[in-house]
């Protein structure tokens, strides 16, 4: 069976948007070179899976490039985006078009535990 990568952004501060350059980026690549990817988006970082949010999270001074940018690419490499449920409750419920689905903190953990993933956090 072929293996995943699960990139979890529980940690990473949407005030920090370079935070969400390394993940962002792996998963792009990940998927460009036909791997199953899943990103996952919970605790803070949720808010990045709010429509118009990650839209005006900058990257860098120039404002040339969003985490959404980041995000939209990955996406369309194949990465697919996750968002937990309960933390939805917090940000809002209208999403991003990048989001495949929502999920609970047992798909996570379940995710997170099989053999068959390897499993970034951030």
């Amino acid at each position: 069976m072929d293996k995943k990568l699960l990139i979890i952004l529980a940690n990473s501060d949407p005030e920090n948007p370079e935070e969400f350059s390394a993940p962002l980026f792996q998963a792009m690549v990940a998927a460009a070179m036909s791997h199953r990817v899943e990103v996952i988006f919970t605790g803070l970082s949720t808010v990045l899976a709010v429509a118009g949010h990650a839209e005006s999270v900058l990257l860098n001074a120039q404002g040339y490039r969003t985490v959404y940018d980041l995000i939209r690419g990955a996406h369309k490499a194949g990465a697919a985006f996750k968002v937990c449920t309960p933390a939805l409750e917090m940000w809002g419920k209208e999403l991003i078009t990048e989001i495949d689905e929502s999920i609970g903190a047992a798909y996570i953990i379940e995710e997170a535990m099989s053999d068959n993933t390897v499993t970034f956090t951030y």
